[in-house]
């Protein structure tokens, strides 16, 4: 059965963005984007927020058409431009023709029994990069598999925290690397089941 992944990017004093969003501050480079792709070959589905979708498919279908563009970008693009796409919104609007105008859009009200629906069909992992608001809500319901927390080598200060207070404890640390070439530590994480 799929399980629920979560990717998250955060500062050594645990921001996932700095003031106003800003991610300019994060390392994003090779490494990174070498452990997204490891990732991506075992989803089924791609899960976001409203903001993170934004980002995203502003971002990747560029990439995808760049015929510079570097070589583990163009494979992720590759990856995620035909792959089922969820979003959680209650303000997204969608129509057919936009760039990723096919993704599926759940009202927060319904996400919970959508991505339940999800975990026991068949397929591969419904992975979410980022989405801090939706990542903290589905670990307080207990939904939330597994957490690939990516830890940069930046103190922002000051910004977005990745995570809230009241979140289930303790999870159960399941593998450790740091990333090749960089000075990023990804920490695997298993959540106890509810």
């Amino acid at each position: 059965m799929p399980q629920l992944i979560f990717s998250q990017l955060v500062s050594l004093d645990g921001f996932c963005a700095g003031p106003g969003g800003d991610l300019s501050r994060l390392p994003m480079g090779q490494a990174f984007d070498e452990h997204n792709l490891e990732l991506l070959r075992t989803a089924g589905r791609l899960m976001f927020g409203r903001i993170t979708f934004g980002m995203f498919r502003d971002y990747w279908p560029t990439v995808q058409q760049d015929p510079a563009a570097e070589p583990v970008q163009a494979a992720i693009a590759a990856l995620v431009e035909p792959m089922p796409k969820l979003v959680v919104s209650d303000s997204l609007p969608l129509q057919i023709g936009d760039p990723w105008g096919d993704a599926e859009v759940v009202r927060r009200a319904q996400a919970h029994a959508c991505i339940r629906a999800l975990k026991q069909g068949a397929g591969g992992d419904l992975l979410a990069y980022g989405s801090h608001v939706l990542m903290n809500d589905l670990l307080a319901y207990g939904m939330v598999d597994e957490l690939r927390v990516l830890i940069a080598n930046v103190v922002l200060g000051e910004g977005v925290r990745t995570f809230e207070a009241g979140l289930p404890a303790p999870l159960r640390l399941v593998a450790q690397r740091r990333l090749a070439g960089s000075d990023i530590v990804m920490l695997r994480y298993a959540l106890p089941a509810r």
